[in-house]
């Protein structure tokens, strides 16, 4: 009797863990697939400056960038890292917050569309950089005209998607619900928000990337801190490494950033799976 209970389990623990290899596998191989190229650019960069083909003041051997990291981190590398995360992040909230409010209001009423989507329509088509002496002029070289940048930057893909997401909701949606006699903030919380949100999360994730570029763009102008301050301080010094190791760092803290973004929609959105 004790054996043929126990057989069972030993059948799901071998099952369990031979579920638990074949998830493995697949991940271990698409990570190894995803830094195939950075790692042959590198070696290919290495074997080019080393053999002479490119001079090193243009472009530094890799193996040459981790003595230079080093001698940043030793500096004031990890205080540049965090003012730029911080900027980004406070214009971010600011900007998606006040996207999404006017966001709600022009996707739910047809009156405020037509009234705010024309002047949101031109105000995106202004490139980022057009901001910045305008900004300088009101603001000063302070912190407040570079959030104010970020949020700009941050502000149109949150509106853009949100309102598309609102306005694509299915009006089958909202039939039952008028049918069921549901009141319209309920209408509004309940089913148009839910059916929407996989637009509004896509429209913050797309800011969110967009935030740390008009970032760069407000360091680079005026700055005396931050990753765009190291990249500009590189380039007057002729000084390529730290160019690169800041490139670097961006690329780094963009995809950490976007990947967060990425599991809080997949965990906000658990829900499909349960209708699926």
């Amino acid at each position: 009797m004790s054996s043929s209970v126990t057989q069972p389990k030993i059948d799901t623990a071998v099952s369990t863990a031979s579920d638990s290899s074949n998830h493995i596998k697949p991940k271990i191989i698409l990570i190894v697939k995803g830094i195939t190229l950075p790692v042959v650019l590198l070696l290919l960069c290495e074997i080019l400056v080393k053999n002479g083909v490119i001079e090193p003041y243009l472009l530094p051997a890799p193996s040459s960038l981790w003595q230079s990291f080093i001698e940043l981190s030793e500096g004031e590398l990890w205080q540049h890292i965090w003012t730029s995360t911080w900027r980004v992040f406070l214009g971010f909230f600011i900007g998606s917050g006040l996207a999404l409010i006017f966001a709600l209001l022009v996707g739910l009423n047809k009156q405020a569309e037509a009234f705010l989507e024309p002047t949101f329509s031109a105000i995106k088509s202004i490139p980022s950089l057009a901001w910045i002496p305008l900004l300088l002029l009101w603001l000063g070289i302070d912190e407040s005209s570079k959030i104010t940048l970020i949020a700009i930057g941050a502000f149109f893909p949150t509106y853009t998607n949100t309102v598309a997401a609102i306005q694509g909701v299915d009006r089958k949606l909202i039939e039952v619900a008028q049918v069921y006699r549901l009141k319209y903030l309920r209408q509004i919380r309940e089913i148009i928000l839910p059916a929407a949100s996989p637009g509004i999360l896509t429209g913050l994730r797309n800011s969110l990337s967009l935030a740390w570029m008009f970032m760069i763009a407000a360091e680079l102008i005026a700055a005396t801190q931050g990753i765009g301050y190291l990249l500009s301080d590189g380039r007057e010094t002729s000084r390529p490494d730290i160019v690169i190791i800041a490139i670097i760092l961006l690329a780094l803290l963009g995809k950490i950033t976007d990947s967060l973004m990425k599991y809080l929609e997949q965990y906000l959105l658990r829900w499909r799976d349960v209708v699926k």
